[in-house]
């Protein structure tokens, strides 16, 4: 049996994630797990999405006529999952926490994006610029210019900008309330391994997330106008502010980080490709949101710091998950599943009017190169996937959060 079943010529990601030399070890759902890791979680924990998905090591439920996993994978943590059902196709390590780095971008976004109509023009001040750490990814946004939100958050997606991420947390009242936001998003989404320290992922101490909670986050945003619009745009104009003389400049392209997406650095774009978050700090390591579609299915797989030293391994092993993911989907059982609902609001979580009532929704505009502006809406019980309007480690000051 090969990679991806019987008779198939090996795609560019089995045969790039086949050639590394990790060896992969497998545990199949309700046996005992290959201890290759921890979860970090308490013992006797109750194991949110099943409880497979608390156990170290691959989980997997093959059948009859399923499709091998990908040999060679290296990521300390992974999960693969349909976007629709919530299924959990296979995981390693799902609850292990490990600091997400900009992926982490995907909460806030879930967390703020509905909360501004996209055409709302806003005058950035020097304020709203302080606090971005050294080394981090910025798109460019200077102070005493103004920027449409969407602007601003094709910062965020495509340039990873912590800058974009500074002044939408500032005009969402401050930091310190858009983290705790933040964080009562993510308990109701059910992501109880995700600790927020940062809106914009970069490493600070006890900042972590999951395999399993990014999956989260990624299914939410898929379900939030706008979301898959800017996760699936793969380059933009972004508004020049002035040159080094004062003078008015012109927009400059910026393009997005996500390899998977634009196909730079020898990846190619993976077919289908909606997005969704890359990321990268030394302590994090890189780490990746991707999710696809294949005809009425949607996949979503997480990939938290490959170890391989393989270039581009994450993208490598993400897209050879999502080759392997579409292969499995229908024929293998189910691992565990993604959290289906939100939780009420903690008491203690701090309430805006913006919570219980969003403001309304602008139109974004449009970009160069975007497979749509809209986002990925759930249709009541039916479920139908449908397109809509729409990183504990020492704090290091000198990383790069992309």
């Amino acid at each position: 049996m090969t990679a991806f079943g019987p008779g198939r010529t090996p795609s560019p990601w089995s045969r790039a994630v086949v050639l590394t030399t990790v060896c992969l070890s497998v545990s199949y759902a309700g046996a005992p797990a290959f201890a290759d890791g921890h979860d970090g979680r308490a013992p006797g924990r109750t194991v949110i999405g099943g409880a497979a998905l608390g156990r170290p090591g691959v989980q997997v439920l093959p059948k009859s006529g399923s499709p091998e996993l990908p040999q060679g994978l290296s990521a300390l943590s992974w999960l693969v999952a349909d976007a629709r059902t919530g299924e959990v196709l296979a995981s390693k390590n799902a609850h292990r926490p490990l600091p997400p780095a900009s992926t982490l971008k995907t909460l806030f976004a879930v967390t703020v994006l509905p909360r501004f109509p996209q055409e709302t023009l806003h005058t950035v001040t020097e304020e709203e610029l302080a606090g971005v750490g050294a080394g981090s990814s910025k798109v460019g946004v200077q102070a005493g210019e103004e920027y449409t939100v969407a602007d601003l958050w094709r910062g965020v997606f495509l340039s990873s900008g912590n800058d974009a991420v500074h002044v939408l947390a500032r005009m969402n009242g401050s930091v310190p309330l858009t983290v705790s936001q933040m964080q009562a998003k993510a308990q109701m989404l059910g992501a109880d391994d995700t600790e927020v320290v940062s809106p914009d992922g970069y490493d600070e101490p006890g900042q972590v997330s999951s395999a399993y909670d990014l999956a989260l986050f990624a299914r939410a945003g898929l379900a939030t106008p706008y979301f898959a619009g800017y996760t699936s745009t793969a380059t933009a104009m972004f508004p020049g502010g002035k040159d080094a003389k004062g003078k008015p400049a012109p927009p400059y392209q910026i393009q997005n980080t996500n390899r998977l997406l634009t196909g730079a650095d020898g990846v190619g774009r993976y077919p289908g490709i909606i997005g969704v978050k890359n990321g990268y700090t030394t302590n994090a390591g890189n780490t990746l949101i991707a999710a696809a579609q294949h005809g009425d299915r949607t996949l979503i797989v997480t990939v938290m710091n490959p170890r391989s030293g393989v270039a581009m391994a994450v993208y490598k092993e993400a897209g050879a998950l999502l080759e392997w993911g579409f292969e499995a989907a229908g024929v293998n059982g189910s691992v565990g599943t993604l959290n289906t609902g939100d939780r009420a609001v903690p008491a203690s979580a701090p309430r805006r009017p913006a919570d219980s009532a969003p403001a309304p929704l602008g139109t974004a505009a449009t970009a160069t190169q975007s497979t749509s502006e809209g986002g990925w809406a759930w249709s009541g019980a039916a479920g139908v996937l449908a397109l809509a309007a729409g990183t504990v480690f020492a704090r290091r000051r000198n990383l790069r959060s992309n």
